[in-house]
């Protein structure tokens, strides 16, 4: 059957197929009933003629620019708005069960945008990646070796420029990305300190990612205050992940010339009316460069980051911490829990274990 499905020349066995589905768009914080897991079904080949593939999904992942594609937007994002009655599709560790695609073989491991289900057909597979070192983890192509790594190195080394003995600030520093932006930052040799949410998640910062310093945000009513205490002399670079109040404190205590990659906002995401920023005359003050960006602008230079992260990991200079939830019936209130700080480390989900 194998041969036949991947010359796409045979109708294929049909199988259940369960999925995550957004009921409806949502307002404000989002709730697990805002999405739905229902029963179709998945055929294990390709039409006739496609070049397309069929996947079984073994991981995928739950990440917070999610919660902007579940509200209708009138002015588009960077990514579409997700459809109420259709999957969620996010990132994803797959399988290829079937392909019609000379360049994808069944049996391939592959990491891309896939559905929140059980088996998806692709009909344009040419944005997956080939997992090249599947001696590691394969979950962490969701996280440290897929686009969270990717966010996280690019946006330190490309956008930030970081140099040695510079001070660093990581927001959200214990989640997918902040944990390994500190690592890499300190790699450089910089002097690095992150925030989080919780005494567990700061205590990971500093026992298992090598933070210098780290602090819970929650304990601390001035964080202007407290940014003083921790960068006397200012701060060089802001790897800015939750906007807000920490942003505006962070304004406040660049140093000249300083550099902010802004990843995301995640304290804004649930906001109906999102917070204004007020100490943004201090760009001009300080000479601040803040610089927006996304995964998807480096995926061309995807296979060097793989080799660089493989070997960091390999080495030992490099710690990745996972929050893995087993079936996709737990998927909703995994996303859910990343927007109140409930997970420890890179959230995902296993569809599959092989």
């Amino acid at each position: 059957m194998a041969a036949a499905a991947a010359a796409g020349t045979t109708e294929g066995q049909e199988v259940p197929n369960r999925r995550v589905v957004l009921k409806r768009y949502v307002t404000g914080f989002p709730a697990e009933e805002d999405m739905e897991v229902v029963t179709g079904a998945a055929r294990l080949a390709v039409p006739a003629g496609s070049a397309g593939v069929v996947l079984k999904n073994l991981y995928v992942s739950c990440d917070p620019y999610m919660r902007n594609r579940m509200t209708k937007h009138d002015q588009p994002s960077y990514v579409p708005d997700f459809v109420p009655g259709e999957v969620l599709v996010n990132f994803g560790v797959s399988r290829v069960v079937a392909s019609g695609h000379p360049d994808f073989k069944v049996g391939d491991l592959v990491w891309g945008i896939t559905g929140w289900e059980e088996y998806t057909f692709i009909p344009n597979p040419e944005s997956f990646f080939k997992i090249n070192h599947p001696e590691m983890p394969l979950s962490y192509y969701t996280g440290v070796l897929g686009m969270p790594g990717i966010t996280a190195y690019f946006g330190l080394f490309d956008v930030a420029k970081p140099k040695k003995g510079e001070y660093v600030f990581v927001s959200a520093a214990s989640g997918a990305v902040g944990q390994i932006v500190g690592q890499l930052a300190k790699l450089t040799g910089c002097y690095v300190v992150g925030s989080a949410g919780s005494d567990e998640k700061v205590n990971l910062l500093k026992t298992k990612f090598g933070y210098d310093e780290a602090f819970n945000y929650k304990k601390e009513p001035d964080l202007n205050a407290t940014l003083k205490r921790y960068f006397p002399e200012g701060i060089d670079i802001y790897f800015e992940n939750v906007g807000g109040a920490t942003l505006d404190a962070v304004l406040l205590n660049m140093r000249l010339h300083g550099r902010i990659p802004v990843c995301g906002m995640i304290s804004q995401y649930n906001l109906e009316r999102p917070e204004g920023v007020r100490n943004l005359f201090w760009v001009v003050a300080k000479r601040v460069r803040m610089e927006g960006f996304v995964s998807f602008d480096y995926f061309g230079e995807y296979r060097r980051f793989e080799e660089d992260m493989v070997g960091y990991l390999k080495e030992g200079k490099l710690n990745y911490v996972e929050d893995v939830v087993d079936g996709l019936e737990k998927a909703p209130a995994a996303l859910i829990g990343l927007f109140s700080g409930r997970n420890v480390g890179k959230q995902l989900v296993a569809v599959a274990r092989e």
